[in-house]
């Protein structure tokens, strides 16, 4: 493996040791929280501060590592020499790059509501946008199209959504009831998209060739499923 492909498993291997990791313990939390407010079972109290702090560092973590799967997939898709719009271009994006995780750290720390939906929105359409390049590979763009269901970049951005819609509203889910039932609606969907993930993930995963390997299995036809014939070794000439 060569440079390029370690940098390619840093999404993957970030999402196996801390992602999945950590939504198990949120979910643990969860139920344990629910488990106190509704049935009065005898729960550590501190359970739904824990739940609420896991799950913010969950939601952090999702929106870290798409960006930087996302940052990888640009930044080696050709040499910086042919890279498409030229220095420019590039510029352009690393100030999304860098913008995305400026309103992830603020939306950390701020508390007006104003400000929390803000910066969540900021963040959110940064990682749309740079997902967005021709450089990320998109099943699908098309709703209407079973393979944009199926597409694990789609679900990413979809997570990365409600991951961030949960930081943004923490102080009124931890007030009113509306929002918990919303809270809890949502992260169900959410648990479920974690799950596709964890499916398309390594599905996808199967079909990145490594750097070295890429020109012979990119001359195949994807469609009709057949790859050319290999060329056959040169006979050394008689003597």
């Amino acid at each position: 493996m060569q440079t390029v492909d370690w940098l390619w498993l840093i999404h993957p291997a970030l999402a196996v040791v801390l992602v999945y990791p950590l939504l198990g313990m949120v979910l643990r939390l969860a139920r344990q929280t629910r488990e106190r407010r509704i049935h009065h079972s005898k729960e550590p109290a501190t359970v739904g501060r824990d739940h609420a702090d896991l799950g913010q560092w969950l939601a952090g973590a999702v929106v870290a590592i798409v960006l930087v799967a996302e940052a990888v997939v640009i930044a080696t898709g050709k040499p910086l020499a042919g890279f498409e719009g030229g220095p420019g271009r590039l510029g352009l994006l690393l100030l999304v790059l860098i913008g995305s995780g400026v309103a992830l750290a603020a939306l950390w720390r701020v508390r007006q509501p104003v400000y929390r939906a803000s910066f969540a929105l900021l963040c959110w359409a940064g990682v749309i946008g740079l997902g967005l390049q021709p450089e990320v590979f998109r099943r699908s763009d098309n709703p209407l199209d079973p393979a944009f269901w199926q597409s694990h970049f789609w679900g990413g951005i979809g997570l990365v959504g409600l991951m961030l819609f949960s930081m943004a509203g923490r102080p009124e889910i931890h007030r009113e009831l509306r929002w918990r039932r919303l809270h809890l609606s949502l992260n169900t969907l959410a648990a479920l998209i974690f799950v596709a993930q964890g499916i398309s993930g390594p599905r996808d995963l199967l079909e990145i060739p490594l750097s070295w390997q890429k020109p012979t299995v990119f001359s195949c036809d994807f469609e009709r499923l057949t790859c050319p014939p290999p060329a056959m070794p040169q006979q050394p000439p008689s003597s």
